[in-house]
């Protein structure tokens, strides 16, 4: 009976063990798929050994057990002390050989922080941050500094800056040495400096464009703060949470572990402003104008002498506001038919000492659209307007003896709707020549009222091709602005079209209005701007009382950011290293702003109270942190669709 009662028992064990095969196997040939090996690779033997003492080995073998890959280690992996010479890094199956070119300095750490960029071979789990060291003396330094660099200008996180520390305390070093111990940040801007030496440090960024890790171009970012470093640690305790999937937490436990400082530096960087002037480029886009491009501006502009041409009064000189980039208009239409113009050219030039001088240059500017092809476009249009005209004439209809100039495109914005503190700008392709105000007419229709009434406006030459008209927009009314055909004319001879555009301002209560305490700003002199969602200015004040006031704002979420004009020109400046003159401060409102229509919203806000590193919306972020690649949430998922608990490295059903 005994007998029989196991016999039994042990089929039904058989029976279930098959029927649980049958479900695996069913599970594992799903169209999902079967479960991803969610295992990261691990270490499992170096040569030297990690954190070996009296090395003097400059090639060095880190074993795994699974086939692994490394992604970009040109880019990824960061070897300290910095190497001027660059380390060969490359990944053989189931280790990676790291070569160092540099000679090795005694008594010395060295870190290899390979941060994420191995992973498995088959999944693509990341080992996560990994370094491995040793040291060339009889002890491993292991104290670490961090934290992040942003761009001073929006608070953008800087990925792939170079951070270094420096134990000579002189502003000369950053010029004159390498650095001494480096990271690299990360797409979050965050950094970790690691294998440092208990002592006194300065620390910068830089955007090493010759890989000397010195600051000896102008043109490289840059970051630095006077504070000095001093590297500490202390034991402290952590949350650890475990997940059962990626939305229920299955445990949090409290770990210990050693807490390195400082952990919050907060470096801004910046480009400084390159004086030395040069011609970057010149071209002819079109035939009727040719454009110069100079790295810095000149407040005397370039004299052109034709050498197949003349040049006297030839050209409508238009210059950017910083005076670095100047487009010459060709008056005459012979000379914007000629396929080739050359040219000396007598400019400010930087030379090889720094000094600015006068250099004449000799450049041959080329037409990119040939003086063939634009008579084959004229002559095209001859001909369907000569077609069009024969057909009017053949159905009896009025027509044109005499074909009209060529028609100027003109833009009007805004258009429709407007708020009251808008205005209306004209922008045409081409230069204008001076607009006779007697062909354009405004006028306004107050809401309730039948009757339209002529309104005095002003209009006003921005430069070349734009014109500014200002009037009083009013609330609750409606604008016809008008001009007669041919108001505005190109000194080509192109004419506008009649304009009749209607505009609109809603009424008052179609706004809403927000007053901005900025604590700890008055007496400053603050650019405050409401950004979209965009990021794009939406309103723009200035206040030096601490008080931001934006008024027709239209309902929707907003974003604060202001900007301490130290010097109260109206606009942020960079800074210089030389001159220990830090980029102007920028401040972002952590929080959305959220207006609606009738509201008067009154806030306050201290724009020192969050870290710099934390303020700066997500929202309106462009700098996004890298997704990190996640098996486990690929198999938690999977779990959740086949109705099953899931426990991280456990996988199976429970």
């Amino acid at each position: 009976m005994k007998s029989r009662q196991l016999l039994n028992a042990l089929v039904g064990c058989l029976a279930a063990g098959v029927l649980l095969m049958v479900y695996s196997c069913a599970r594992m040939g799903s169209p999902d798929g079967g479960w991803y090996d969610e295992t990261p690779p691990h270490v499992i033997g170096a040569e030297p050994a990690d954190q070996a003492t009296n090395v003097n080995k400059r090639k060095i073998y880190i074993n795994f057990d699974e086939f692994i890959k490394i992604d970009n280690p040109t880019e990824n992996v960061v070897v300290s002390p910095p190497q001027l010479e660059a380390p060969e890094i490359k990944g053989q199956g189931k280790r990676i050989v790291v070569s160092l070119a540099d000679s090795l300095k005694p008594n010395t750490t060295y870190t290899i922080d390979f941060s994420s960029a191995i992973s498995d071979n088959n999944e693509g789990n990341p080992l996560g941050n990994y370094t491995y060291s040793f040291s060339t003396g009889d002890h491993i330094d292991t104290l670490q500094v961090s934290g992040y660099v942003l761009s001073a200008q929006d608070l953008e996180p800087v990925k792939g800056i170079l951070v270094g520390l420096y134990d000579d305390l002189a502003d000369s070093a950053f010029h004159k040495k390498p650095m001494l111990r480096v990271s690299r940040t990360d797409s979050r801007g965050r950094f970790t400096i690691k294998g440092v030496a208990p002592g006194h440090y300065r620390i910068y960024a830089l955007q090493d464009a010759d890989g000397n890790y010195m600051f000896n171009q102008r043109s490289e970012m840059l970051a630095y703060n006077r504070d000095i470093v001093i590297p500490t640690s202390k034991p402290d305790t952590r949350q650890d949470t475990t997940w059962v999937d990626s939305l229920h937490i299955k445990d949090i436990t409290r770990v210990g572990y050693t807490h390195f400082l400082p952990d919050n530096i907060c470096l801004r960087a910046f480009n400084e402003v390159v004086t030395d002037r040069y011609l970057t480029k010149s071209e002819r886009p079109d035939a009727n104008h040719f454009t110069l491009y100079y790295s810095y501006g000149d407040s005397i502009l370039p004299q052109i002498h034709g050498l197949n041409f003349n040049a006297d009064n030839a050209f409508l000189i238009q210059s950017s506001l910083k005076r670095d980039t100047i487009t010459y208009w060709l008056r005459d239409t012979a000379l914007v038919n000629q396929d080739t113009l050359t040219m000396a050219v007598t400019h400010h030039i930087t030379d090889t000492t720094g000094v600015l001088r006068l250099q004449t240059d000799t450049l041959t500017m080329l037409s990119k659209v040939s003086y063939a092809k634009r008579m084959k476009d004229l002559q095209k249009k001859r001909e369907d307007w000569q077609k069009k005209q024969d057909k009017l004439k053949k159905r009896g209809e009025p027509y044109d003896s005499i074909m009209p100039p060529p028609e100027l495109a003109l833009s009007i914005k805004p258009s429709g709707e407007m708020s009251p503190d808008q205005n209306v700008t004209f922008k045409a392709e081409l230069p204008l020549m001076p607009v006779d105000t007697a062909h354009i007419h405004l006028y306004s229709h107050p809401a309730g009222d039948s009757l339209w009434y002529r309104e005095p406006y002003e209009l006003t030459a921005v430069d070349a091709e734009t014109y500014t008209l200002r009037a009083e927009w009013r609330p609750d009314t409606e604008y016809s602005l008008e001009a007669d055909s041919t108001a505005f004319a190109s000194i080509y001879g192109d004419v506008s079209k009649k304009i009749k555009q209607g505009l609109k301002v809603p009424a008052a209560t179609s706004y809403a209005s927000l007053l901005m305490t900025l604590n700890g700003m008055a007496g400053k002199h603050v650019i405050a701007q409401l950004l979209d969602n965009s990021g794009n200015v939406a309103k723009e004040t200035l206040t030096d009382n601490g008080q931001a006031e934006f008024y027709y704002l239209k309902g929707g979420k907003y974003y604060l950011r202001i900007i301490v004009d130290a010097n109260n020109n109206g606009r942020w400046d960079t800074g210089d290293f030389d001159k220990n003159l830090q980029p102007e401060d920028v401040y972002y409102d952590p929080d959305v702003i959220e207006c609606r229509e009738k509201w008067d919203l009154t806030l306050s806000w201290n724009p020192t109270a969050t870290e710099l590193w934390r303020q700066k919306p997500s929202a309106i972020t462009k700098q996004k942190a890298d997704k990190e690649k996640s098996i486990q949430h690929r198999n938690a998922e999977r779990a959740k669709k086949l109705g099953i608990e899931y426990i991280a490295n456990q996988t199976g059903v429970r």
